[in-house]
């Protein structure tokens, strides 16, 4: 014979299940502010290089430039370089060897970013480390 006794306590039954609507309401949350940053992440702005409205540096007396033009030819100053490799010793003539001088460095606006890079390293391997890229003045956009 079996006998309940009530002794009084909670009529409600524990629940052993985890509530999950918080958590999904974090997840949409989440989720729509994933959406919406998501496009703000990417870069797509077309970017015109030669034109600079930054204020310009005052020239030393006797700047080095090495240009490039739009034949694909190089010069440092008026000189020809007959060779890529050729670049390091007419820098060493010009600069009378001091690796600490500013090259100036132009080139046309249709030479390929690819061959600028390689003068670029060409100047880097010669020892010439600091590079003062020219563009066009124009006058700043309010």
């Amino acid at each position: 014979m079996g006998l309940h006794l009530n002794e009084g306590g909670d009529d409600l039954a524990e629940n052993h299940e985890i509530n999950v609507t918080p958590f999904i309401d974090v997840m949409l949350v989440l989720l729509i502010i994933f959406m919406v940053a998501a496009p703000l992440a990417t870069v797509d702005i077309k970017v015109d290089l030669p034109a600079s409205t930054a204020k310009p540096a005052p020239r030393p007396e006797k700047p080095v430039f090495v240009s490039v033009k739009a034949d694909q030819k190089l010069y440092v100053g008026d000189d020809q370089v007959p060779a890529p490799e050729q670049l390091g010793p007419m820098l060493d003539a010009k600069t009378k060897g001091d690796k600490e001088t500013t090259i100036f460095f132009q080139a046309d606006k249709g030479v390929d970013y690819g061959d600028l890079m390689e003068v670029m390293n060409n100047m880097r391997a010669a020892g010439y480390l600091k590079v003062g890229l020219v563009g066009l003045e124009t006058a700043a956009k309010k």
